[in-house]
């Protein structure tokens, strides 16, 4: 088995992290220094985000067993939580909700997204000029689409994700050149520097691709080309991020593997601190309330993701791979035990060796190699 890339789990853990203080800015007022912050965060770490995705998710196939996968870890959790942090809006923050499923609650339509990203990959990733087709599509979806599943974000950032899919090993190693990154340093200088454009030409709902061209007072035309310019910086901030992005490994590697559960379970968090009455001490306390919301995100961010609380929480996320898992311990606790046990049945042998072949486990692997010792002893 091929070893995880270090490089993309610590992309993927900073990017969460991102999201988790994105969200957490949000309790404060989005004006002024914060406003330029909020504003130079989203040009960027959500393309980033989709493109890692989809650089992920190049192997989907319509495979029985892919399929599966899909829903078990895509359309379960959304569902799951989906009910969960509407019950937790309705009755801690008394909140009113509508369209429950159908149009998906903060943060869950990243789940639905994916879900339907997937579906896509196997027509993308093999379509000579697919990603001109999705550029197409995300310009021409500010016209049409809605809030039902989200489809605005769904096809507005879908460019990302299919130059995701198009990506391979060789092309991302140019990021790592000297050169590159450098110019990927500069590039994030020059963007924070010119930040307040978006405020005078652009507004921040731009950023979250959600909105229908008609919702934003301006011309189909003025449209096109404000998305357009938007694609293309959030394609040159999602390279310049993993130009900048370590490879080294370490503790901050492996909570990468535990994104989702920072991904679905931060909202609780950020929504509880609103209903607590945070953004009004925010408005009042603006620098500070910027520094506390941003260490309290890269802390709520690390908690979530280390291993003690991640792989408790992982069983809420995925409970159908949790049940799966203790399944196989149980079969394999069964074999390990009917291996070690003294018989002469042959019927019994067969039954063993079947279970045996059925497991691809290396401890089983190595009961098998003792079974047959066994056998030749006696």
């Amino acid at each position: 088995m091929a070893s995880r890339d270090p490089w993309f789990d610590n992309a993927k853990m900073a990017l969460v992290t991102l999201v988790v203080i994105g969200h957490a800015w949000t309790l404060l007022p989005l004006t002024g220094t914060v406003g330029y912050l909020y504003d130079f965060l989203y040009a960027w770490h959500v393309p980033a985000f989709v493109f890692v995705t989809g650089y992920l998710s190049r192997s989907f196939s319509y495979a029985p067993e892919r399929m599966w996968q899909l829903v078990r870890t895509v359309a379960v959790p959304y569902l799951i939580f989906e009910c969960s942090i509407a019950l937790f809006r309705v009755y801690v923050g008394g909140e009113e909700l509508e369209d429950l499923f159908l149009d998906p609650h903060w943060p869950l339509w990243y789940l639905s997204a994916l879900f339907f990203w997937r579906l896509l990959t196997p027509v993308f990733r093999p379509m000579p000029g697919g990603y001109v087709v999705a550029l197409g599509i995300s310009l021409v979806a500010g016209l049409f689409a809605g809030d039902e599943l989200d489809l605005a974000r769904i096809l507005g950032l879908l460019p990302f994700f299919v130059l995701g899919l198009k990506a391979t090993p060789e092309r991302l190693e140019r990021l790592r050149r000297r050169p590159v990154q450098v110019a990927a340093a500069v590039f994030f200088a020059a963007l924070i520097s010119l930040t307040w454009l978006v405020e005078r030409y652009a507004a921040t709902e731009w950023l979250y691709y959600r909105a229908r061209y008609d919702e934003l007072d301006v011309s189909d035309l003025q449209a096109f080309l404000i998305r357009a310019v938007l694609l293309v910086v959030g394609t040159a901030g999602a390279f310049a991020f993993l130009a900048l992005v370590p490879r080294l490994g370490g503790w901050f590697t492996r909570m990468g593997a535990a994104t989702l559960v920072v991904y679905l379970f931060h909202g609780f968090a950020v929504k509880g601190a609103d209903y607590a009455g945070f953004d009004d001490w925010g408005a009042d306390h603006v620098a500070l309330g910027l520094t506390t919301t941003t260490v309290a995100g890269v802390g709520l961010s690390l908690l979530l993701a280390w291993r003690p609380v991640s792989s408790r929480l992982t069983e809420l996320v995925d409970p159908f791979g949790y049940a799966e898992r203790h399944a196989r311990h149980a079969v394999d606790l069964g074999v390990t035990v009917v291996v070690h046990e003294d018989h002469e049945t042959p019927v019994l042998d067969q039954l063993v060796d079947q279970l045996v072949d059925e497991r691809s486990e290396p401890a089983l692997d190595q009961l098998a190699e003792q079974l047959a010792v066994d056998r030749e002893k006696n």
